[in-house]
């Protein structure tokens, strides 16, 4: 089903499952040593879905679910979520080390840095997703006995409604420089919406802050790729419908957006990253799915 402006979900359903979804490849990749991340799936097996616990808990064999050969799958989704959850802890290290000690996880899902990442004393972690998101995810890791490693001040609200007032109300102080992260967002936002997003943060940030995000590009006839990874996935009992959650239509390059506002940006495409990390390259080219996708990360006017 096709999204609309005024759609819900919860962690099992419509574009809420794409967060089990990264939450059962970060689990994937803590089972295969790629990472470390031991609430992964716990959290995943809690939504109840099976397909995905059965991926986190490597239940499923990538070989027995990909098509060989096919630029996208379990396997290479696996991979990308180990590089991409590497990168953006290395990039929350590089942010404790300035001494920024607020950070906002926008449309957290099932996000456990505020637990298992090392913040330095004195750090609030804003976390920042749908109410039913949030109530979910808070009970749930608070029933594993996780401790939080920050302040976690959760935030629930729809960032298509007014975020930043729901934020500042949590407590947030605009004067003083903060890290956001927006790790999987910005291509299930309707392109104004993506602009209207990265000019509240602007508008919210102090001099010095940071910014983290997956900047999705669209590239071309990359459906059926696509189509075919996620037929092979309900075959094997994914009952969700993974396609058509995001939205159509040319949008704005998100980092030059951000340099436009004063940002100073660093990128990092996608095969840069996964070599980095020491595993294989996206194959297809451009066209692929995600082929032209890249990691950015911005720092705003450096304070003196």
């Amino acid at each position: 089903m096709a999204r609309s402006d005024d759609d819900t979900w919860d962690l099992a359903t419509s574009v809420g499952a794409t967060a089990t979804m990264v939450a059962a490849g970060r689990g994937r990749a803590t089972h295969d040593g790629l990472i470390d991340d031991p609430f992964a799936e716990p959290l995943v097996r809690a939504v109840g879905v099976d397909f995905f616990t059965r991926w986190a808990n490597g239940e499923i064999a990538a070989a027995d679910v990909d098509v060989p050969g096919a630029p996208w799958g379990m396997q290479r989704m696996t991979d990308l979520l180990a590089a991409r959850t590497r990168y953006i802890d290395a990039f929350f290290a590089d942010v404790v080390a300035a001494g920024i000690r607020q950070v906002v996880i926008l449309a957290s899902g099932l996000d456990a840095r505020g637990y298992r990442l090392p913040w330095a004393p004195g750090t609030t972690v804003f976390e920042i997703d749908q109410p039913e998101v949030i109530e979910f995810k808070s009970a749930t890791i608070e029933g594993l006995g996780a401790k939080p490693t920050a302040q976690i001040r959760v935030v629930g609200v729809d960032l298509r409604h007014d975020w930043p007032a729901a934020l500042q109300e949590a407590g947030i102080d605009t004067g003083r420089a903060a890290a956001w992260a927006a790790e999987g967002l910005l291509g299930f936002l309707p392109p104004e919406a993506q602009d209207r997003l990265l000019d509240k943060i602007t508008e919210l940030s102090a001099d010095g802050s940071r910014v983290v995000a997956e900047i999705f590009v669209n590239t071309g006839n990359s459906g059926d790729a696509l189509d075919e990874a996620t037929a092979r996935w309900r075959a094997n009992g994914l009952e969700i419908a993974l396609d058509s959650l995001g939205f159509p239509g040319e949008r704005n390059d998100a980092a030059t957006y951000l340099g436009d506002r004063g940002w100073q940006t660093t990128n990092t495409p996608l095969n840069q990253l996964l070599a980095d990390n020491g595993l294989p390259p996206h194959t297809g080219g451009e066209e692929a799915p995600f082929g032209r996708n890249y990691y950015c990360t911005a720092v705003l006017r450096e304070a003196d």
